[in-house]
């Protein structure tokens, strides 16, 4: 019964990640973009239950990654086109079409998947960003201009400019070579795990300020630590 548990669990990712498709055919991308949130929460505990009860298995890891294209692939595109979705009804020719740029989120993150299972290099760190990491900043957007729209961020955030640069800026990245270190820890050391330190400690602090604005500012500082780390350590 016990190998079941951390599949029951993967399934709850899919469902979530369903369920907020559905909330943006409704037209409610906040709460869909909650369920992103939910998606997340599930895809870590799965993977923590599947070592805590030593039930891992090559089902639940194909499993883990379908769900992963839904949650964290199609429905991120599905936010991303509904925000873009004024250009597609307002104007003409091929213009009209742009938003149709926000698939490219689901298609990179499904290369990205498939590369990760077959790639035995990233057991300490990744190469190209997580898929979840990039699902939760799109998910941040709906938020920041519902709730922010008069911040700095809540400005750039709602404008599809930026926002075409965003989906192709991480299309990129998911599938790229650079290496970004994991939140696994070797032991409890700060010699041997300093950068993960310094990151939790820095992205605590900008939640606590911020709340959810600070997502997109956090993924950016993960980059960019992560960039600044392994030039350090040629």
């Amino acid at each position: 019964m016990k190998k079941h548990i951390p599949n029951f669990i993967t399934s709850l990712n899919i469902i979530s990640g369903c369920i907020g498709i559905g909330f943006v055919i409704k037209g409610d991308i906040v709460l869909a973009s909650y369920m992103i949130g939910f998606a997340a929460i599930f895809d870590f505990l799965d993977g923590l239950i599947a070592r805590l009860l030593k039930a891992q298995s090559e089902l639940g890891k194909q499993l883990d990654s379908l769900c992963d294209i839904v949650s964290f692939g199609v429905l991120p595109g599905v936010i991303l086109f509904y925000l873009l979705s004024p250009i597609y009804t307002d104007t003409e020719g091929i213009v009209s079409y742009l938003p149709f740029l926000a698939f490219l989120i689901p298609l990179f993150s499904a290369l990205r998947l498939a590369k990760f299972n077959i790639d035995d290099r990233q057991t300490d760190h990744f190469i190209g960003l997580p898929v979840p990491a990039n699902a939760l900043f799109f998910a941040s957007i709906p938020l920041i201009i519902t709730f922010q729209s008069e911040s700095f961020l809540g400005r750039i955030l709602s404008n599809p400019v930026f926002l075409f640069l965003f989906i192709l800026f991480f299309s990129y990245m998911l599938v790229s070579s650079i290496p970004l270190f994991s939140l696994k820890f070797k032991d409890t050391s700060w010699k041997n795990n300093y950068i993960q330190y310094i990151f939790i400690l820095f992205s605590l602090i900008l939640f606590i300020v911020l709340f959810y604005q600070s997502i997109p500012i956090i993924l950016f500082l993960y980059i960019i630590l992560s960039i600044i780390y392994y030039k350090i350590k040629k």
